[in-house]
């Protein structure tokens, strides 16, 4: 079944057209392409084409996200990666939260792309556990929004159907059977306090993926949206540098 609201404004999603180096970005579960618009834009003026998809479900309504499955989130993302793949010689990947997850997923698939960047990437979550067992409840409270800095707020749903909870839990549970697949060199940029992701995925990830080139950098002053927070330039700076260095 289709999607039935209209897109929200901000919740768009973002292509620029650069040079023969590209990147494909993806935000993360029940938000937008907002939290990915400062880096997105930063990567462009850096001269790279860049493709920041919106996941089908999302940027609408959250009933629009219970109607979807982890398989149609991974399409919104091999979509854009064919894009790019028509205007590219290389490819990077960057991912926030469940975009860290599906940034991982690609990485398994696709060997060819040369560096990925992992913002909170979520790999393991026992709170979703317990909730997506839950069988008489058909949405819970938001998740999204969670930002130290004062005044910001992620465009995320007020919503988070436990269809999809169980669509997410099976998503990180098929990534994280495969992460010695990932031989790419990997930057890991984790916030110290995250009240969505638990920090300990990013010891997960690095524990388990084969790269070669895994470098981990600490994010202290932000919560689990951190391409919006008091340390975003700090990712846009790394993922900038991290990129160039495996060019």
């Amino acid at each position: 079944m289709g999607e039935q609201y209209p897109v929200l404004k901000d919740a768009e999603p973002y292509y620029a057209e650069g040079g023969r180096e590209g990147v494909l970005i993806s935000h993360g579960f029940t938000g937008s392409t907002q939290s990915m618009r400062p880096l997105a834009e930063a990567l462009a003026e850096a001269g790279y084409t860049v493709c920041l998809p919106r996941l089908k479900g999302h940027g609408t309504h959250y009933e629009d996200l219970e109607r979807t499955s982890r398989h149609d989130w991974i399409g919104s993302v091999e979509e854009g990666y064919r894009w790019l793949r028509g205007r590219c010689d290389t490819i990077y990947m960057a991912g926030l939260s469940m975009g860290g997850t599906l940034t991982l997923y690609m990485a398994q698939r696709h060997p060819e792309i040369r560096a990925i960047a992992l913002i909170n990437a979520a790999i393991d979550m026992p709170a979703l556990k317990e909730v997506g067992d839950t069988e008489d409840v058909r949405f819970l409270d938001a998740i999204g929004s969670d930002i130290k800095k004062p005044g910001v707020t992620e465009l995320a749903y007020e919503k988070t159907p436990v269809k999809s909870v169980k669509e997410i839990l099976a998503l990180m549970e098929e990534v994280r059977a495969d992460l010695g697949q990932v031989s790419c060199p990997a930057l890991i940029l984790v916030s110290d306090e995250d009240h969505v992701v638990p920090p300990g995925n990013s010891d997960i990830i690095r524990d388990g993926i084969a790269s070669v080139g895994k470098e981990t950098v600490r994010l202290k002053e932000s919560y689990h949206v951190a391409t919006l927070d008091n340390d975003h330039e700090k990712i846009i700076d790394n993922v900038l540098r991290f990129f160039r260095e495996n060019a």
